[in-house]
């Protein structure tokens, strides 16, 4: 089925039903329920180079994704990306990736926008006063945050999770346990969400008198091997910390192997509290100790980054909130408990 047969089908003209489809405010809705369901009975997809040129929309999303040599794979992104595609599926949009080196990233976004291969894009890794946000408030395409960028002012769409508000709260219930030594092993300390969450921690720590010692932070890429490697180190130390914080379950996979292979009784000699972003291959209830989480799930936030960024192109006149914060929720399992003795 193609549009010219599509039309004589309908007794439509093929404008009037490439209106339709793509959303176009001056047909009328019976009109518009007509032609979807014609389109779903016989399968008719429109040409997305025809679409292009009708409507002046590429149907499509983007990002720049930084690339550095040596780097590893991501399941932490691959899990947000899942989410989005999910969305742009539902939508019959497509998503674009364009790798560039780190310092090239401001210039290929502007080739980005500029290509006209895509109608929106949505920007990540989000540092402090980073230098994308001046430069996307200055560009024609709408975009949207998945982050915040601290020291900028937050006139800028974003999406993200309250990363301080989740750490001070899972460091106030370990406070409570009787625990006075933290560690915190946490992703990149340039990253946004890696430095909320160390502020959460210190917030917490300083309004009951205490503090975070500085050899007991570790700031890295979060992989289960780096968890492994810092978690023994800090048990290497004479007076070792009795809590600790994670800023994923992938970096709390390795961190748990360190504390068994020093014969030390997760929940009991040490607790740990984890970020748990909903990955669906790594569940912190099925770690043979079940563990004690801040959640959010990475797959809903790139469904609802999705889900604004194609509003934003297609209905640019919805009602939508320009900055959501998510809280984490705190879920209590069997990898904390009261400091030991």
């Amino acid at each position: 089925m193609n549009l010219k047969q599509l039309s004589a089908l309908l007794g439509l003209s093929q404008t009037t039903i490439s209106r339709a489809l793509n959303g176009y405010p001056e047909v009328n809705e019976e009109t518009r329920q007509r032609v979807l369901k014609a389109a779903q009975e016989t399968g008719y997809r429109p040409n997305r180079a025809a679409r292009r040129l009708a409507t002046g929309k590429a149907g499509s999303l983007g990002l720049v994704m930084p690339m550095s040599e040596g780097q590893s794979a991501d399941i932490h992104f691959a899990e947000f990306q899942s989410g989005l595609a999910d969305e742009c599926l539902r939508h019959e949009f497509h998503f674009v990736i364009m790798p560039a080196h780190p310092h090239e990233e401001e210039q290929a976004i502007r080739e980005l926008v500029n290509s006209g291969s895509v109608d929106a894009y949505y920007l990540a890794y989000m540092r402090a006063r980073d230098p994308r946000l001046k430069m996307a408030k200055s560009l024609a395409l709408p975009f949207i945050v998945h982050g915040r960028s601290l020291g900028v002012a937050e006139d800028y769409p974003y999406l993200d999770v309250d990363n301080e508000g989740a750490f001070r709260q899972a460091a106030r219930y370990l406070i409570d346990l009787g625990h006075t030594r933290f560690a915190l092993i946490n992703g990149m300390a340039d990253l946004d969400f890696a430095a909320r969450r160390r502020m959460g921690l210190e917030q917490a720590l300083a309004g009951r008198g205490l503090s975070l010692r500085g050899d007991f932070v570790s700031s890295t890429l979060m992989t289960d091997a780096n968890g492994y490697r810092h978690m023994a180190q800090l048990l290497q130390h004479p007076e070792p910390p009795t809590a600790v914080l994670c800023a994923s379950t992938v970096l709390a996979l390795g961190a748990v192997r360190a504390i068994r292979e020093a014969g030390l009784q997760l929940g009991t000699d040490i607790s740990l509290i984890a970020h748990d972003d909903d990955l669906m291959l790594l569940k912190p209830e099925h770690f043979s100790t079940p563990l004690t989480t801040t959640s959010s799930s990475l797959r809903e936030a790139g469904r609802r980054v999705a889900e604004r960024l194609i509003s934003a192109v297609t209905d640019p006149e919805a009602d939508l909130p320009r900055r959501e914060l998510w809280t984490a929720d705190l879920t209590v399992r069997a990898s904390t408990g009261p400091a030991p003795d």
